[in-house]
C-alpha cells in the first residue's frame, strides 16, 4: 500500500494498492509491434472513463517513447464495428473466432498489435458529509460552512497476447482519498488525486510489463 500526501494545502492524501500478476510470459521482444489500450464499456449505464484510458496511455508513452500506444477511438472506428460495446470480445478466448474474419485480422496486421489492454473500472463519490451557505448582501458576496467528500477508483488492466491469442497478465489497482471544502468567503477545494494516483499505478506496472517485452 502507498499514501500520498503532496502538497497538503492544495491536494488531498490517498492511499493506493496495486496487485499484479503475470502468466504466460512471453520470451522475445516484439520489436514495432503495437499496443491498444481500451475501456470495457458493455453497458448502457456503465463505462470505464475515456479520460483515464487516455491518461494511462499517455503514461506509459511519456515514460518511454519506443513503446507504440494506438488510440482508443483509432482503434475501435478502424475495426468497426467489432469493438462496439455489444460485440467486443469478452475473453481472450474470443479472439480466435474474431481473427477468423478476414477483414479483421487484416486491419490487425496493418496496426502490428501485438498486446491489447482492457481495463475495466470506475472513480466513484462517496461519504459526502458537511454543509455550505452562500449569499449576496450589500457588503459583498460570501460562502461559509465546510463540506467533506470520499473518492474510490477501483480498476483493472487485462493484458491479451494476440501473438498466442492468451491472456498474460492482470493487474488491480485500487486508490482511495479524502477531500476538503472549507470555505471563509471563498470556497477552496483541497482535492484527493485519486483517479490519477490509480492511473499512474496501472501505467507504471504496465510500463514494466512492456519494457521488459520490447
Amino acid at each position: 500500500m502507498i499514501w500520498a500526501c503532496l502538497a497538503p494545502l492544495v491536494t488531498g492524501c490517498v492511499s493506493a494498492t496495486v496487485d499484479q500478476m503475470v502468466f504466460n510470459s512471453p520470451t522475445e521482444g516484439i520489436g514495432d509491434a503495437s499496443v491498444v489500450i481500451l475501456g470495457r464499456r458493455h453497458a448502457s449505464d456503465y463505462e470505464t472513463e475515456p479520460d483515464f484510458i487516455r491518461c494511462v496511455g499517455k503514461h506509459i508513452s511519456s515514460q518511454d517513447e519506443s513503446i507504440r500506444i494506438i488510440d482508443e477511438l483509432e482503434f475501435v472506428n478502424t475495426l468497426y464495428p467489432w469493438f462496439e460495446p455489444r460485440t467486443a470480445p469478452l475473453q481472450a478466448a474470443d479472439l480466435g473466432r474474431l481473427l477468423t474474419h478476414l477483414p479483421v485480422a487484416e486491419k490487425l496486421a496493418a496496426l502490428q498489435t501485438r498486446y491489447m489492454i482492457w481495463i475495466d473500472g470506475s472513480t466513484v463519490r462517496n461519504d459526502a458529509a458537511g454543509s455550505m451557505t452562500c449569499g449576496i448582501s450589500p457588503g459583498g458576496a460570501g460562502c461559509f460552512g465546510f463540506g467533506t467528500w470520499s473518492n474510490d477508483a477501483d480498476y483493472e488492466a487485462v493484458i491479451w497476447d494476440f501473438s498466442n491469442r492468451a491472456e498474460v497478465g492482470r493487474i488491480n489497482a485500487s486508490a482511495t482519498g479524502q477531500s476538503y471544502m472549507p470555505a471563509v468567503v471563498i470556497p477552496i477545494p483541497i482535492i484527493a488525486p485519486v483517479q490519477g494516483t490509480a492511473c499512474d499505478s496501472i501505467g507504471d506496472q504496465l510500463l514494466e510489463f512492456l519494457s521488459q517485452h520490447y
